[in-house]
């Protein structure tokens, strides 16, 4: 039987401490298998992602995400995640995308972010207030001290509303220079296709994370700043082939460790409290695996089955 897990199902088993540990323990893991992430674009205004294998070392199973992305839509992101058994490719469950995504992403976001950020540093700004920001500030709520949240969005009703639905009081700036200049530790989660900022908006100490450049054509961070901060990605081969890399025309040597590296000290992140840091992942199958697995074990005997070979 396949189980059916709706958003409601999945947010009903998870939480924020068991979805950190498990996507830490899967950073630690050293990757055996390439991570394919194929995208193409739909004609119209979408484009369509499918992510496989997700796998991580100790779990029987393995998943097969396809995504649609349509900015316009609410939410912009819609597929399914398939968790197949590892032993006979069983289908043991299909999960709504749109929350695995986001939880999978923002917090693995966090505790990148958590790692490089200088320590100490609460005020968190966020540049596009969407759903993926919301849990980057959750994961770091739970990793570190959060004071205040500076937010800017093109549209500043939803900065408003973004601000309104946090525990963190905060306020709502009108341009990305301005989070930049009030907040140490800047969360991009964005459409964007041109820099929003360049090397003319550093200072010391300021950590970056760059959500939204995972798509051809996607910018966030100029090549200049870039250039000048320490960049940590997910994946090498990703972050130039689609990522905040390759879209400015920069290559894998821009890119000095990925999270793996640095979470098992292979590779150091941040060396100074004054230097600049960059987190700029694409985002890698296994992490949905990571929120997936979980989720359909709290599950079991509590969600709606299906035989699909009935």
């Amino acid at each position: 039987m396949t189980l059916l897990l709706t958003r409601s199902d999945i947010l009903a088993a998870l939480d924020v401490p068991t979805s950190l540990a498990g996507l830490r323990a899967g950073f630690l893991q050293s990757a055996d298998i390439e991570p394919l992430r194929i995208r193409t674009d739909l004609p119209g205004p979408g484009t369509a992602t499918a992510l496989l294998p997700g796998l991580i070392p100790g779990i029987p199973a393995y998943t097969v995400k396809v995504n649609a992305k349509f900015p316009a839509a609410s939410p912009a992101l819609r597929g399914i995640v398939c968790l197949h058994d590892l032993t006979d490719g069983t289908l043991l469950g299909v999960l709504d995308s749109t929350t695995i995504t986001a939880w999978r992403t923002g917090l693995a976001t966090a505790l990148a972010t958590d790692v490089l950020a200088p320590p100490g540093s609460d005020v968190v700004g966020v540049i596009g207030a969407g759903a993926q920001a919301a849990m980057v500030v959750a994961g770091l709520t739970a990793l570190r001290k959060v004071s205040r949240l500076v937010v800017h969005d093109v549209d500043r009703e939803r900065a408003t509303q973004f601000l309104a639905q946090q525990e963190n009081p905060g306020v709502a700036v009108g341009t990305p220079r301005e989070v930049v200049q009030r907040a140490r530790i800047v969360v991009l989660a964005t459409w964007s296709r041109e820099a929003l900022l360049t090397s003319r908006d550093l200072r010391p100490g300021l950590h970056f994370t760059t959500l939204g450049a995972d798509e051809p054509g996607k910018v966030e961070l100029s090549a200049d700043l870039l250039s000048a901060a320490r960049v940590v990605v997910d994946d090498r081969a990703l972050a130039v082939q689609m990522g905040a890399l390759g879209n400015v025309g920069l290559g894998a040597d821009a890119a000095d460790a990925t999270l793996t590296e640095v979470l098992t000290g292979v590779a150091s992140g941040r060396r100074t409290d004054d230097q600049i840091t960059v987190y700029a992942p694409v985002g890698l199958p296994w992490q949905d695996l990571a929120v997936a697995w979980p989720v359909y074990q709290a599950m079991q005997g509590r969600g709606r089955a299906i035989d699909f070979l009935s």
